[in-house]
């Protein structure tokens, strides 16, 4: 590591530092959570952060911390009702791991978030980003909080040429951090370095004539900054081929089905679909078929209306829509059920839904 961190030596770390936390007090963005220093709503602001741009997350922090206020206001909540505030972000699992972290926070430490490395990494969802950005910036507490934004900083200001995909590149980071970070104002030097790479320090074509530490980066003095960093690409996603059938009963409510409680999508409420691993050769009373032998019910498929694509990070969804019935003797339970169009709002769906039900009311 005393290699990758050789040119550490170059810079002045003080005039460094002055330089950073000079340029963010007086260039900041006005963000909701940064109105104060509330360990609870800069932990959520950092879970909801994770893979979302800022613009998108701001109106949903806000309709959070509304729902749910304090520690306590989220631990007492109901999941169905987090699932719902949440609804739209992606990635639901972070929420679920939030949500059970809170309950603990709730009982465990009376309601305060833990103000320790070690305390605050155990709960659960909090790796070793959040446990440094809720602790430097909350408490005060000189920790790394190394995410790809303050990766990408300090390979170009320190010229370090590790692969950056590689799980223990951040180690070098972090102890890159260790070294440069101000002691005396933890939280204002971390958030610096995240806006630094926000605002100036873009992954392509970055603002060097703009940046305030300019003067600090090995990168640019050897013109090599847009080479950094090195990060290798990620496999490509997977296309996956989905059937969806829109079923609805006599008063003219849509049928919709809660997915299981552990994987992709947890616990919220879907539009009944199947997976079709040979779309190409499957004629719709196949599918039909499919739909009835995967959820053992009577379902007929009377017209395709489109087709919707939603992206993940790692998989893509081709999912077709279908219009159907159902055949008598099917009962609702705690997995299924008919709503209105009005009762939507009472429950949480992940954003492919709400493609598919703005392609079916265009159709109707």
């Amino acid at each position: 590591m005393v290699n990758e961190l050789k040119n550490i030596e170059n810079i002045s770390i003080k005039n460094f530092q002055e330089d950073l936390i000079s340029w963010f007090k007086a260039e900041q963005r006005d963000l909701p959570w940064r109105k104060d220093q509330d360990p609870y709503k800069v932990w959520v602001s950092e879970i909801m952060l994770q893979q979302t741009r800022v613009d998108t997350v701001i109106p949903y922090f806000n309709r959070f911390i509304e729902w749910f206020p304090t520690i306590e206001d989220l631990a007492n909540a109901n999941e169905d009702k987090v699932l719902k505030a949440w609804e739209g972000l992606g990635y639901y699992s972070r929420v679920r791991n939030l949500h059970s972290a809170v309950k603990e926070v709730n009982t465990k430490y009376d309601g305060k978030v833990p103000d320790t490395p070690k305390e605050i990494s155990n709960l659960k969802g909090v790796g070793p980003y959040t446990a440094g950005a809720i602790l430097s910036i909350a408490y005060g507490i000189p920790e790394p909080a190394v995410d790809g934004n303050v990766m990408r900083v300090l390979s170009r200001i320190l010229s370090i040429w590790e692969d950056i995909a590689k799980p223990s590149t951040r180690k070098v980071f972090e102890e890159a951090v260790r070294q440069v970070i101000s002691h005396d104002e933890p939280s204002a030097f971390n958030q610096a370095l995240m806006e630094l790479g926000a605002l100036i320090c873009t992954p392509t074509s970055p603002s060097c004539l703009l940046c305030p530490v300019r003067d600090h980066c090995q990168g640019f003095h050897e013109g090599v900054e847009t080479e950094l960093p090195i990060k290798t690409k990620k496999n490509t996603q997977r296309n996956v081929e989905l059937a969806a059938i829109i079923v609805k009963d006599d008063n003219g409510k849509i049928l919709i089905h809660k997915r299981p409680e552990n994987g992709l999508l947890a616990n919220l409420w879907e539009l009944p679909n199947v997976e079709l691993h040979q779309p190409i050769v499957m004629e719709r009373a196949q599918i039909a078929d499919l739909f009835s032998e995967t959820f053992d019910m009577n379902i007929k498929l009377e017209k395709n209306i489109g087709q919707i694509e939603h992206i993940f990070s790692h998989l893509v969804w081709n999912i077709r829509l279908y219009i159907g019935t159902i055949g008598a003797g099917f009962s609702e339970n705690n997995e299924w059920k008919f709503i209105t169009l009005d009762e939507i709002e009472q429950h949480a769906f992940p954003v492919s839904f709400h493609k598919m039900l703005k392609l079916y009311k265009e159709y109707i």
